[in-house]
């Protein structure tokens, strides 16, 4: 028998988790612009910064914890793409660095940096053509 979960109650931690992931996001912005970094590069060093902290968080077996609670709260920024990546790697670091690590990282990753490269490809041919012939 599969057990009952609240919609609601799943929703509202999803939006717990969330908002406090964009809200350290918006922390580490707002201090990189205090810094005196631009706003394309405070939000580069913001990016940099969330992915490092879910690694680490993965890597010391948190981030699993908080997507258990959370959800779709901890899948949905950029945090979620990081913890994809190194959570495979940390699953299978005990077959080496070659074929655990090196071969397992991008199980998840993998596809969508593939297919991600490709589409931008497949639009940039798209986008060229559009400009050759005066529409863009």
């Amino acid at each position: 028998m599969t057990p009952k979960h609240s919609w609601f109650l799943n929703m509202l931690k999803a939006f717990l988790i969330g908002g406090i992931i964009c809200t350290i996001g918006q922390g580490f912005n707002n201090l990189y612009k205090h810094w005196g970094a631009t706003e394309d590069l405070a939000a580069s060093y913001t990016t940099l910064s969330l992915v490092f902290l879910a690694v680490l968080l993965t890597g010391l077996n948190i981030y699993p914890k908080l997507a258990k609670f959370g959800g779709a709260g901890t899948v949905v920024p950029i945090t979620g793409f990081a913890n994809s990546v190194a959570a495979p790697a940390v699953e299978f670091k005990k077959e080496g660095h070659v074929f655990g690590i090196g071969c397992k990282i991008f199980t998840i990753a993998g596809p969508v940096i593939l297919y991600g490269i490709f589409s931008s490809w497949i639009l940039g041919i798209i986008y060229y053509i559009l400009m050759e012939f005066g529409v863009v």
